[in-house]
């Protein structure tokens, strides 16, 4: 936990960019019924629904330059996730020495999943690209990208949507505007802090 927050002290470098990558689930849900909206008279919507399956929603935000890449997969194994990575190094970060990226403990978070998706110089080209940054069992809280997943949920997502296509169209569009808007997070959770808010996880010692 204190490595995660020691990187996330660290100032801003465009060499060793920071990003924060997570991912979740979302189910597609199709509307049964509705009356649209008249005047004089509010829309009516209907409680059945048609569950289409799910989809999943991978995030990598860079916290101290309000930016941020999102792709929806139809799945999320370990090729899905080399896949998206590959973007991070590619297309946020060309240029970059060397990406500080910080994840969960997800099995298909790990660099052999590289190898498992391209041929063994693209793959080692990418894992050299990355120094990979784990948050603690039970500490899946500390990746930042929660909480940017938490806004995507609350500002585009919080709706019944269909199709895939539709959830990449209407994330595709938040993106843009919050790329724009260069929305960032401000983290205030330190070491200091830790070790008297969280001081029952750290061991006892005797003297």
């Amino acid at each position: 936990m204190e490595h995660v927050l020691d990187i996330y002290k660290m100032p801003y470098d465009e060499d060793y960019p920071l990003v924060c990558m997570d991912e979740s689930p979302k189910q597609m849900i199709e509307e049964v019924a509705s009356t649209p909206m008249k005047q004089g008279q509010e829309a009516r919507l209907d409680y059945e629904y048609i569950r289409h399956g799910m989809v999943n929603i991978f995030m990598a935000n860079e916290p101290l330059k309000g930016k941020r890449l999102v792709e929806i997969t139809e799945y999320k194994t370990k090729k899905d996730w080399a896949k998206f990575v590959k973007r991070i190094a590619d297309e946020m970060y060309p240029k970059a020495k060397k990406i500080r990226l910080v994840m969960d403990n997800f099995k298909t978070h790990d660099a052999s999943a590289f190898y498992e998706t391209f041929v063994p110089e693209e793959a080692k080209r990418l894992r050299d690209r990355f120094e990979l940054i784990y948050t603690p069992k039970h500490g899946s809280w500390l990746n930042m990208a929660e909480i940017e997943l938490h806004v995507l949920n609350g500002q585009c997502l919080n709706r019944h949507i269909s199709t895939l296509g539709e959830i990449t169209k209407e994330v595709e569009a938040w993106q843009i505007q919050r790329n724009n808007k260069n929305a960032k997070i401000n983290w205030q959770f330190t070491n200091d802090k830790a070790r008297i808010k969280l001081k029952r996880l750290y061991p006892s010692i005797s003297n």
